[in-house]
């Protein structure tokens, strides 16, 4: 079927953007329970692993990690660009927290999702102590014989659910740019009478679909993206961190010196995977660089250009208070209205 992957993704992706003015209280009534038969399925095939292996709950040491290091050195560095891949879709909740709030995904994620894919990952470790063959491909191997075409066909839409989570967030994104300037106005349609966060911007949404399809056509391979994802994902938890600190420390008014630490803390981390990322810039890498680089440009350029006018039109305004003190010396007319207002004179 390989000739055929290409077409079938960009069919779905097509499809799925069709559906989106149709809005995500809709969609969820189909994608929520797909999703928790998805991560429940992980959780489960993880533990019956880690049932027959139990000696890789040892890895939750961190001194493993640092052992890998010390014994590989510069190779240990190299495989954070892998590793990263791990934890990728974390900066998605980000995103979709303006479209459903805080608390829906702090528990769907601590008490769902992330137990589930602890679980997978670890069993997946567990199939490799038992069977160091199974590294040629540890996720499907972990199900029953019978059971990898059930598990192709769930995973394959638990993918595009995860896509949904994207766009949703790119949604409330675009919002929130409109509305502090960095963005034109758009047609800002909401698809639910009860949640003012659940949105849908038809401009967005076709501009996000032809990105997507030239983007799939570009690189026809999911491996070939694997470096543009591990770039665009680090980049955007060391950005950030970055933020995190300005807002604890300029909004919160935390210690200073605790933030700071904070800040080197994790930016010490973020930017290890990045660093590891960065070598992969000539292999896809760039992409994602390249098309920050044109949007940062084109919201700073408008920005920009409204600040401009703003500061055209307030040099040529009327000053506020003489302009009150006028209308306070010479009233206007009032003219008959609803409010019975007195005849004007003729």
């Amino acid at each position: 079927m390989e000739p055929l992957v290409v077409p079938l993704a960009l069919g779905i992706l097509i499809g799925l953007f069709l559906i989106q003015s149709k809005g995500t209280a809709r969609m969820g009534i189909l994608f929520g329970p797909i999703m928790l038969l998805w991560f429940a399925t992980l959780g489960l095939l993880g533990i019956l692993s880690i049932i027959r292996a139990p000696e890789v709950l040892g890895a939750i040491n961190p001194l493993h990690a640092l052992d890998f290091f010390v014994v590989h050195q510069g190779y240990g560095f190299l495989v954070l660009g892998s590793v990263v891949l791990a934890v990728t879709g974390a900066e998605a909740l980000y995103a979709d927290m303006g479209h459903f709030g805080k608390r829906p995904i702090q528990h769907a994620w601590f008490f769902f999702v992330l137990p589930a894919l602890v679980l997978n990952y670890f069993g997946q470790g567990a199939l490799l102590i038992e069977d160091a063959s199974a590294i040629e491909n540890p996720f499907y191997l972990l199900a029953p014989g019978w059971a990898l075409y059930p598990m192709i066909a769930l995973a394959t839409a638990a993918t595009i659910i995860a896509s949904q989570a994207v766009i949703t967030g790119a949604f409330s994104i675009s919002r929130q740019a409109i509305q502090l300037g960095y963005l034109p106005r758009m047609a800002i349609l909401h698809t639910s009478e009860h949640e003012i966060g659940q949105i849908y911007i038809p401009f967005i949404n076709w501009m996000l679909l032809a990105g997507i399809v030239a983007l799939v056509l570009g690189f026809q391979s999911s491996t070939h993206l694997a470096a543009a994802y591990g770039i665009a994902v680090t980049g955007t938890m060391a950005i950030d961190t970055i933020l995190g600190f300005v807002v604890v420390t300029f909004l919160w008014r935390w210690n200073r010196a605790l933030t700071i630490t904070g800040l080197v803390l994790f930016l010490t981390v973020d930017l290890a995977f990045f660093g590891a990322n960065s070598l992969k810039l000539l292999h896809g890498g760039w992409f994602p660089l390249a098309v920050g680089a044109l949007v940062f440009t084109l919201l700073a350029t408008w920005k920009r250009g409204r600040d401009l006018v703003r500061e055209r039109l307030q040099s040529s305004a009327i000053e506020l208070e003489p302009f009150l003190a006028g209308l306070a010396k010479y009233p206007p007319h009032a003219c008959a209205g609803h409010r019975r207002i007195p005849q004007c004179p003729s």
